[in-house]
């Protein structure tokens, strides 16, 4: 069951359907329904976690019912291809069309050594203070840059700037009908935080966009 998941992932890179979501496998098991899922392609010019520096290319947001939301970042990470960060919090604010502001409570901090549920590492759950500030506009599909920075209670600091490809992002509303769909659903956005890690490892191993659908699948399966 769980390859068939895969191959859908998959199948999203082959049709250039962005995967927005990354935020079902970092949000807190048995959390909040989350409901509006996007991604942004493009480029970290600054991404430290606890002081180490990486790289990125690309980032996600989400929405839940109950108004956590949060932006996900999976690392290139040579060492962990588990390594996903999120910058997650309640309170926004949108004083302008372009500009969205989020207030950072927690981090969720996702790796290889985290204990697993599924097969898969469950993020950690760090209270935090911050603040995430995106430029651009979901109506618009547009979507400029991100940065956020944060601090956790252990005086670890979390920095982010993210700039877009100028790609048109894709929103999706998500609305689960019943527990059953939500337990598909569950699985297959698993699969996808997969393929993007995946997908990401691919752009930075150079490899060729004819070969990168056969090398994404043997990635998954590892």
């Amino acid at each position: 069951m769980r390859i068939c998941w895969r191959i859908a992932a998959v199948a999203f890179v082959s049709f250039s359907v962005v995967s927005v979501a990354v935020f079902a496998d970092e949000a807190e098991r048995r959390g909040p329904e989350i409901d509006v899922f996007a991604s942004m392609n493009g480029k970290c010019s600054v991404l430290k976690i606890a002081e180490r520096d990486f790289s990125c290319t690309t980032v996600a947001f989400s929405h839940s019912p109950g108004g956590r939301s949060g932006f996900t970042v999976p690392l290139n990470d040579p060492d962990d291809d588990s390594h996903i960060v999120t910058f997650s919090g309640e309170k926004s604010k949108r004083e302008q069309d372009t500009l969205y502001e989020l207030s950072i409570d927690r981090m969720l901090l996702k790796s290889k050594d985290r204990p697993k549920v599924d097969g898969l590492p469950t993020p950690s759950v760090e209270l935090s203070t911050g603040m995430c500030k995106q430029i651009g506009n979901f109506a618009a599909q547009q979507v400029s840059s991100v940065t956020c920075n944060a601090a956790d209670g252990k005086g670890r600091k979390y920095e982010f700037q993210f700039e877009s490809d100028g790609s048109p992002i894709k929103v999706r509303m998500i609305r689960v009908a019943d527990t059953v769909v939500e337990e598909q659903r569950t699985k297959a956005l698993a699969a996808h935080v997969e393929q993007m890690k995946c997908q990401q490892q691919a752009v930075h191993e150079g490899v060729l966009p004819r070969d990168r659908t056969t090398f994404i699948l043997k990635c998954m399966e590892e």
